[in-house]
């Protein structure tokens, strides 16, 4: 199997996990809940993990309009999950498809942005958003654990 066939299948399953994740906080009061000593609530979390995606992934590999607004990924608020989840649930299609159709080569091509300062490959940069995707991923689980006293979900096999 190839790399970016690889690397859909993962984005494919954290970002049903992510969904899930969402659809498990109770209320809209905890979704946006910060807790001492935390900067963030799971509400701009999943916003911020949006604006990855769409960026860095669907407009910069698939070609998809997309015009990112970070600065609101940390300071939109009360936003309802059903919203969100319509945001963040068609991520679960769109980013698999675009990983998954990319070749060899444009794989091992140097990643169109310079997002640190120094060339990655395109590959290398996808191993590192889906580790950016899975640290948020941890920080939205653990919160939602913490403001709901619940245990970790149990995700069916994809």
């Amino acid at each position: 199997m190839s790399a970016a066939l690889e690397l859909a299948a993962l984005f494919r399953r954290d970002l049903t996990r992510l969904s899930q994740e969402l659809e498990a906080f109770p209320s809209e009061e905890m979704l946006w809940s910060k807790l001492p000593g935390i900067s963030n609530s799971a509400g701009n979390l999943f916003l911020h993990l949006e604006g990855n995606m769409r960026e860095y992934i669907a407009r910069q590999l698939g070609g998809i309009d997309y015009a990112r607004r970070r600065e609101l990924e940390f300071s939109s608020a009360a936003i309802p999950a059903e919203a969100l989840l319509q945001r963040i649930g068609p991520l679960v299609a769109l980013i698999p498809e675009t990983v998954s159709a990319l070749s060899e080569q444009a794989m091992e091509a140097e990643y169109p942005l310079d997002v640190f300062g120094l060339p990655l490959s395109t590959r290398q940069f996808l191993i590192h958003l889906s580790g950016h995707l899975n640290y948020h991923l941890g920080q939205i689980d653990y919160l939602r654990r913490v403001l709901t006293g619940s245990g970790a979900l149990t995700f069916a096999p994809l």
